[in-house]
């Protein structure tokens, strides 16, 4: 789950196991640099977390806890990246490798084929295909390295960045397509989103009756725009993106279907003042409500399960004057409503 700082870890942990599979980079994308002046001629010197290096996006705004809490549920078949590329800067790549070689060799009753797998892995960036990390060229480039979207864990996909960790000259196309850019920051964001609960405000609320028309409205204040903003800033790269969710309509679903909606689609969109539907007040008894439920039979003993499911329109801007659409999404909750029945009420 998100944080303000992200929790991916490296692929290439998957060396140990078997499961990385070195593939030769493609052509990316997406124009590189991702804006000018953001990538190239900057020393880092950077520091690592004891060979557990993480990634460095970072998280700001209405950013999902790490609770449990339900990520926005895209409305079309898409879903957020499961990883991507970032750099890393010499010192750091150097760092994270040896601190792994040392613990994976040191550790006690570790597997000989763990310490081997580790020992092939090092040599690589050692005194191999490339001489002591690049450290005679740490101000021309960084290391590139695969990182998972930590609520992507499950994923297949997420194994899917297997490329071993490669070098990549200052301002030079990564050549791979998942290569972090500003819209997989925003669309990291977009996952990231923490959106407010949807429950709507019922006249009458909580017991209602049959044949009685019930009145569903949402308060401006608390159904507003909510953003994320996803940041990176790692060997030589400074990017951002901002995703936005608009909140545009309002679904309702009874729990049975023995009940009519308003208006009949159940759909109910927003109002020019950003609210949706409309609250009662007295003397709009006989009144047909722009947003609301007519039961027509009584839940008995239990409760009816009424669904409000929130469409939120989702865009985002970037570094390098990017930005644009990204999918629909939509993010409900249910509330319970007890039916009575009555054949007239006074309000």
């Amino acid at each position: 789950m998100h944080a303000v700082t992200s929790g991916s870890r490296y692929i290439v942990a998957g060396l140990l196991s078997g499961a990385l599979v070195l593939t030769v980079p493609g052509t990316a994308s997406a124009t590189w640099p991702p804006s000018e002046g953001s990538q190239g001629n900057t020393k880092q010197s950077g520091s690592s977390n004891a060979g557990t290096l993480i990634s460095k996006v970072t998280y700001s705004g209405s950013v999902r806890s790490s609770d449990g809490s339900t990520a926005v549920q895209p409305v079309t078949d898409w879903t957020p990246p499961a990883c991507w590329y970032e750099p890393r800067s010499v010192a750091e790549f150097k760092d994270y490798v040896e601190t792994m070689y040392t613990d994976t060799i040191n550790a006690p009753g570790q597997a000989n084929y763990a310490k081997a797998a580790v020992g092939e892995f090092r040599d690589i960036y050692k005194d191999g295909k490339y001489k002591n990390y690049n450290e005679d060229e740490a101000d021309d480039g960084n290391w590139w390295v695969a990182v998972q979207n930590p609520d992507s864990l499950d994923d297949p996909a997420s194994w899917e960045c297997s490329d071993l960790p490669f070098w990549v000259a200052n301002n030079d196309d990564p050549g791979v397509p998942q290569a972090v850019t500003p819209r997989i920051l925003a669309e990291a964001a977009y996952d990231a989103i923490q959106l407010p609960d949807t429950k709507v405000t019922l006249a009458p609320a909580d017991i209602t009756k049959v044949n009685l028309a019930t009145w569903a409205w949402l308060d401006k204040a608390e159904f507003k725009e909510v953003s994320v903003t996803a940041s990176l800033k790692a060997g030589g790269l400074n990017i951002q993106a901002t995703t936005t969710a608009k909140p545009i309509s309002l679904k309702l679903e009874p729990g049975t279907g023995d009940a009519e909606t308003y208006p009949p689609s159940g759909v109910c969109t927003m109002n020019s003042d950003d609210s949706i539907g409309e609250q009662y007040a007295k003397g709009k008894s006989d009144q047909t409500p722009p947003c609301g439920i007519k039961y027509l039979r009584s839940s008995g003993d239990g409760t009816f399960h009424l669904k409000a499911t929130i469409t939120w329109q989702i865009s985002w801007s970037g570094t390098g004057d990017t930005g644009g659409p990204l999918p629909a999404g939509t993010f409900g909750t249910t509330q319970d409503i007890k039916v009575q029945e009555a054949q007239a009420v006074n309000r």
